[in-house]
């Protein structure tokens, strides 16, 4: 029996195999198999029970690998001992810290106190609200999540979707097809993809299915299961449309909705359904809203200091006047 192992990358495949092969040749002496590769793709031979079992601890060492972790004698025996008692579904926990590792082999790790409760609250709930100022990672992280759910087929799909608002001006017509006119709305997600999974890699997972970029309107209808689903820009929805996208959950599924409360760019008559949601949804279980502040922003130090300066003046501004107390003059 043959069995077929893809990695995304030819590191992973190197750092699996370890120095001369060793991490390779103990699971070969261990179960009893042959394991070859070309390029990107791993053949565990042998008995079916033993390739099975291989199998799963070659998946398991590629997922430790994907997480930017160093493949050891430690850790390959380790492995072992979890496939044979059947707790091979706890191989994750070994790299809790990364979250997932970019195409270039970068580890994504929170960086601040409030980026790390984002990142536990997306692992224990079903529905995450992230509220927080540009800067502070909700989106990047949120697709780093999404990509790390993938590795570990929790998911078999990533859905990354956002309004089709312009900030504040009117571009008008885009050329194009359907897809050109909607990629300029969409084109934060494809760079964190990009960053994430590499372009080819992203361009294998959109042509088999396993991720979609869309517009939130194409959502309606749909009932989304097994899948990791991402609204971004979410202060830019409606109450219609948060209440729609809410609704699309489906089993096995996760929903993180993003947005940053203090930059809605919908006319004036319009309600913020991630501002309505953040009230209504406040206390119901497996739903978590974090919020993020200008202490968690990673970008540019000044961008830090241009969200403070923002939100000193908009408290500031919602500060009733004060008029100066009116003196009393006595006629003598």
């Amino acid at each position: 029996m043959d069995r077929i192992i893809n990695a995304e990358r030819i590191e992973q495949i190197i750092n699996v195999f370890g120095s001369f092969d060793e991490n390779i040749k103990r699971i070969e002496q261990t179960f009893g198999v042959r394991v070859t590769n070309r390029d990107t793709e791993l053949k565990v031979s042998g008995e079916p029970e033993a390739v099975e079992q291989a199998g799963r601890a070659v998946d398991g060492l590629l997922l430790l690998a994907a997480k930017g972790e160093a493949i050891d004698e430690q850790k390959v025996r380790y492995l072992i001992d979890l496939v044979r008692s059947g707790n091979d579904d706890k191989i994750g926990e070994m790299a809790k810290d990364v979250v997932c590792v970019t195409a270039k082999g970068k580890p994504i790790k929170a960086k601040t106190l409030g980026q790390q409760r984002y990142m536990k609250a997306i692992q224990k709930n079903t529905i995450t609200i992230g509220v927080g100022p540009a800067g502070t990672g909700k989106t990047y992280l949120a697709v780093a999540a999404a990509v790390a759910a993938f590795r570990e087929k929790t998911v078999n799909r990533i859905i990354l979707t956002r309004p089709a608002v312009e900030a504040g001006e009117r571009l008008g017509f885009l050329p194009g097809d359907l897809q050109n006119k909607v990629d300029p709305y969409l084109r934060p997600l494809y760079d964190a993809l990009f960053d994430m999974l590499g372009p080819e890699t992203y361009q294998k997972y959109l042509e088999r299915g396993n991720i979609e970029v869309a517009p939130l309107a194409y959502m309606r209808g749909r009932t989304l299961d097994d899948s990791f689903i991402i609204l971004d820009e979410a202060q830019n929805t409606t109450r219609e449309q948060m209440k729609m996208f809410l609704t699309r959950l489906g089993f096995g599924s996760k929903i993180v909705i993003t947005g940053d409360v203090t930059q809605i760019d919908l006319p004036t008559d319009k309600t913020s359904g991630l501002k309505e949601a953040l009230k209504v949804l406040d206390n119901v279980p497996d739903i978590a809203i974090c919020r993020l502040s200008a202490s968690d922003v990673v970008r540019h130090a000044l961008v830090q200091s241009i969200v403070a300066a923002y939100d000193k003046y908009e408290n500031a501004k919602s500060q009733p006047d004060r008029k100066p107390p009116v003196k009393n003059y006595r006629k003598r």
